[in-house]
């Protein structure tokens, strides 16, 4: 579909991925943007000028109406309750899918017929690398990466049976300005506390894809602008990796610190973390878009991004 002025929902939008998009949304293609956000982790400062923003919760279906008329092209289902290690595990499965159960009833009821999702690496489990889209059996091995799956079977139920439009975005690890919770802010805010000592969970040898918001973000505008089947389901990532440990390494350098490092031990951070993960991105290399740098790269990009927002100093590498 063509965005250029589309009226656009964006649910969970002043987060991290949601802010970037929101403002490339209104400053690239000038749309039309509604941000709707329950602000457990957003927040609506972050929002481009011309965007409206709405304080809701999507698992009350009320909310859902008052943001999702019949005059909307597109929503954005950005909104999830995403943090793994906290609060009750029954509660991250039941408000995902309650928020996409309810968004999509909505939709359907209303007439609104294209929807774009974000979903998770986290649905293909503990899978051989690089993982493309057609993997199977998606085994799931947190409640997160559960939910996920469940969302994405209702959005397939909703793009076959109800004629609602439909992109599914299988996210490796997105970094960049505004995250928190994530093992690079982690890292630079427990440096921050404490420079000669840093604590790292498992043994730093769990490697991942990790992907910068602003690029993930013109990948997800693309795919919906040139994919066009009644489901499309595209991995975003980067074809290399990056350790836990040159993580640690890279924080340190951009903060021109040297910690002696300790490991809580275990091949594997938490219960149901996925030590490795790499995602196949030749789907979205043969639409005619690949990320523009690697793992390493995107890293290090958000690791400064984050140094300047948290510390309020250039990064060592950048001041020198």
């Amino acid at each position: 579909m063509d965005l250029s002025g589309a009226r656009v929902v964006v649910t969970g939008g002043a987060g991290l991925v949601g802010s970037h998009l929101a403002a490339q949304l209104v400053e690239g293609d000038g749309a039309d943007v509604t941000v709707v956000d329950n602000l457990a982790k957003g927040d609506p400062d972050r929002l481009p000028d011309g965007a409206t923003f709405v304080e809701g919760d999507l698992t009350a279906p009320d909310d859902v109406a008052d943001v999702v008329t019949g005059d909307v092209d597109v929503v954005f289902h950005l909104a999830a309750h995403s943090n793994i290690n906290q609060g009750d595990r029954r509660t991250i499965f039941e408000r995902n899918s309650a928020m996409t159960y309810n968004l999509l009833e909505r939709m359907d009821e209303v007439g609104v017929d294209r929807l774009a999702f974000t979903s998770s690496s986290t649905v293909y489990g503990e899978a051989p690398m690089p993982t493309p889209e057609d993997y199977a059996p998606l085994e799931p091995i947190s409640e997160y990466g559960a939910a996920k799956l469940a969302d994405e079977a209702l959005v397939s139920t909703y793009a076959h049976a109800y004629g609602i439009q439909s992109w599914v975005f299988r996210f490796a690890n997105i970094v960049g300005p505004y995250q928190r919770g994530n093992v690079v802010p982690d890292f630079v805010q427990k440096l921050v506390e404490n420079p000669e000592t840093l604590t790292i969970l498992g043994d730093g040898r769990q490697e991942k894809s990790y992907l910068h918001v602003e690029d993930c973000v013109e990948a997800i505008r693309y795919v919906v602008e040139h994919a066009d089947a009644q489901l499309n389901t595209y991995n975003l990532g980067t074809r290399t990796t990056t350790s836990v440990r040159t993580i640690a390494d890279v924080v340190s350098e951009e903060m021109d610190v040297d910690p002696d490092y300790e490991y809580t031990g275990g091949d594997r951070g938490w219960t149901g973390d996925v030590p490795k993960m790499r995602l196949s991105v030749e789907k979205l290399r043969a639409l005619g878009w690949e990320p523009p740098g690697s793992s390493d790269e995107a890293v290090r990009r958000a690791t400064r991004d984050l140094v300047r927002e948290i510390t309020g100093r250039e990064p060592a590498t950048v001041a020198d």
